[in-house]
This record gives C-alpha cells, structure tokens and sequence, in this order.
C-alpha cells in the first residue's frame, strides 16, 4: 500500500511547515511540499487530505505495564494486561514493557510474549528485564544475557529506590546491576538503561549522584522515573538535568488530583520549568505508567486506595502543555518523540524523516484531537474510528470500531 497524506502542518517533532508526506509499505520514503507520483494503476495509492491537521511521530511510552501489574492491595487489585486499542487510539505507536512491584505472579516471560503478541498485532514494542527488586528477576539468569541475547530486551527497570517497595538495596548491589547493563548494553548496541522508581522517600536521587561522583558509570546511564511525584524529588530531577542527566515525567488521567492530593508536579509545569531553567531539551520524557496500578497510601505507609496508570493521559499532556502553558508543540513533542527515540536507542523511531518507520499520528491542528494513527505504515485508527482491534480486544471508549 501506499500513502500521500496532502497539504499537512508536519511536526518531525521539529515544525517542517505544510508538507505532503510519501509512505511506501512501513517506511517513510518522502516528504516534499508537493509530490507527484504516478503508478499507473499498478498499486494501490491512498491519497489522506490532511489540511487543517497536524502530523506528528506517532508516541512512544516507555514506560508501561503492558502485562498488567500486581495492584499492592491484595490479588483482586491486579490490574490487567493492556489492549492495542488502549495504545492505538491514545497515539502510541511503540511501547516498552516493565515489570514492576510484582516480579513473582507476573515474570519476564509472560512479559516478553505480551510484548511480541501486541508486535504481532501491530505496534512496536520492547521490554525492560528486571523489576523493583536487587537482585532482579530476569529470563536466562542474567540480565547481561538478557540484554544480549533476546531482542526486545533494551535494559533493566524498573529497579525501586527511594520507597518502602523497595528491596532497600545497598549502594554497591546497585552499582555492580548498574555497571552490568552498561557493559551488555555496550556490547549489544543498545541502550543498556538502568530505569529506576523512584518513591517518595527521603533518600531521592542519593543513589545517582553517588554513581556519578564515586565511579566512572556515565550519568546518561540511567533513566530515573516518576520524577514529579513529589516537590522535593522533582527539585533534585532539577539538578540532575542540569549536570547532564535524563528524567522521566509520569503522566496522570486526573493531574488535578494528584497536583491537589499528593503535590505531584505534572507534566506541563514540569516542561515549563525545565524551559524557564533553560536545560537541553534531550534530556526529558513522559510516559504514562499505563496498566501500573497507582496505589494510595496514608502516611504510615498503609495502602489505602488504588488508581491505574492510561496511556491517554499523554496527549492530554501535551494538549495541556500547548494550551495552558503555551509551550511550542516541537519542544512537548520531543518528550514522547524523538528524546526516547534517541535515549533508548530505537532505530528508525521518534521522527518524520524519511527511511524512518510510518510510525505517525494526524491531530487536529485546533483541539489536538486524534484523527487517524498509523503504525508501521498500517491504518490503526482512522476518523477516530478503530481500524484494527487486537485479538481480544474489546475496543477503546470514543474511538468505536469502523
């Protein structure tokens, strides 16, 4: 199949101006303000009208519970696995898989073939090996034979810190997990991330700045998440930017509440602040913690309600980020674009260029609304309608089935 979506405001996540926009089978292969191409009818040729919209990469989260994840207040609290639609009509076109708390009813394996099952139904996606304890769980054994030997494994997460979840690890247990993903990552070219909870404990980023200051580990090694759960941890995400590390900001379907109940930064002022600060643009991204089961606790740390994590809440974000911030689309893009692209190491991701993957969404260029979204090439949600539903996939509110 071939696409030509016409006359389209182009954000690469950089802005292009009106383009039109050439996509052979799963690849970008043009993007020209006018293209003319004739196939003599020996194809079939799919001409989009893409006046009065935006295209965009299509959204990477990497940071989702795509197997679901134990809900930290008894076996009913489980939340379940995700569905392609619950990514699809949320604009997420790649997605990476974490354990959690639960590294024991819920394992690398069932993981990994979550991850390969939502590949075959048309995203693409890969995994973090490990969960929130020291040692962690992984596939073979080893997490630098995970790394090196399967695939879709890009490092380790989602190791805990700084919470009462937490293994409580020692600082040298730490490091020498640290130095290992470094090391596979190293010699299996990919990213070899440490991705680390963090809680809201005092401790903060204690563990990473003394990785930084006491051994030769690179800053860019780590990945810490969360980093607007509370005022304090986000002071010291601050910091950490500003020497040259990466934080990921995690996104809520209610901000308000957890701004009002919990003081958690949201996404929008923390991009604002980031900007006022003028610190690198690279160095951020969001995520939604999709299907994470978002436990509440009192404060003697006793359970005492439970949310779970959306992938829609990342557009809302950004809508958030453009319309109450006015920040410049390009800069909230990058944190779901092309900043994970590049800090993961994801080939051909994150950006409207061709030789890319077709990876892309068409936004209303007012509301910033999802139109259409395609993965690989491939339709997935047109007219905000479902094109493609997973195998058991119940369909997503809003976006009924086409």
């Amino acid at each position: 199949m071939v696409k030509i979506i016409r006359n389209v405001h182009v954000y690469s996540p950089q802005d292009l101006g009106i383009k039109d926009v050439l996509v052979l089978g799963d690849k970008i292969a043009a993007i020209e303000d006018e293209i003319k191409i004739d196939l003599g009818g020996l194809v079939d040729l799919e001409e989009i009208d893409g006046s009065g919209k935006i295209l965009t990469p299509g959204f990477i989260d990497c940071h989702v519970h795509i197997l679901g994840g134990g809900g930290e207040g008894g076996f009913s609290t489980r939340t379940p696995e995700i569905t392609l639609s619950t990514l699809t009509s949320a604009g997420v076109t790649s997605v990476v898989g974490t354990l959690g708390t639960d590294g024991i009813c819920r394992d690398i394996n069932a993981l990994l073939a979550k991850a390969r099952g939502l590949e075959e139904e048309g995203v693409s996606s890969y995994i973090y090996t490990g969960a929130y304890q020291i040692p962690t769980p992984s596939l073979t054994g080893d997490v630098m034979k995970d790394i090196m030997a399967i695939d879709k494994v890009i490092g380790v997460g989602e190791i805990a810190l700084s919470d009462h979840r937490s293994s409580q690890p020692t600082f040298e247990e730490f490091i020498r997990l640290a130095a290992n993903v470094r090391v596979a990552g190293m010699l299996a070219g990919k990213a070899g991330i440490l991705n680390i909870h963090m809680g809201d404990g005092k401790t903060n980023l204690d563990y990473l700045n003394r990785a930084v200051e006491e051994t030769e580990l690179p800053i860019y090694q780590f990945l810490p998440t969360h980093m607007g759960r509370n005022p304090d941890l986000f002071e010291e995400g601050i910091k950490h930017m500003k020497k040259g590390g990466y934080c990921d900001f995690t996104g809520a379907d209610d901000p308000d509440l957890w701004e009002r109940e919990y003081g958690e930064v949201r996404i929008s002022k923390a991009l604002k602040r980031i900007i006022d600060e003028k610190i690198s643009y690279d160095l951020f991204t969001f995520t939604s913690d999709g299907q994470g089961s978002f436990p509440m606790f009192d404060e003697n740390n006793n359970y005492i309600g439970l949310g779970m994590g959306k992938s829609s809440c990342l557009l809302e974000a950004i809508q958030e980020c453009v319309f109450k911030e006015d920040i410049p689309l390009e800069i909230a893009l990058r944190g779901l674009t092309i900043n994970p692209a590049k800090i993961l190491k994801l080939k051909g991701k994150g950006q409207i260029l061709p030789g890319y993957d077709a990876d892309l969404n068409l936004l209303d260029e007012k509301t910033l609304e999802i139109h259409s979204v395609f993965a690989k090439g491939k339709t997935m949600v047109q007219d905000r309608k479902l094109r493609v539903l997973g195998t058991f996939d119940p369909g997503q509110e809003g976006f009924p089935k086409a």
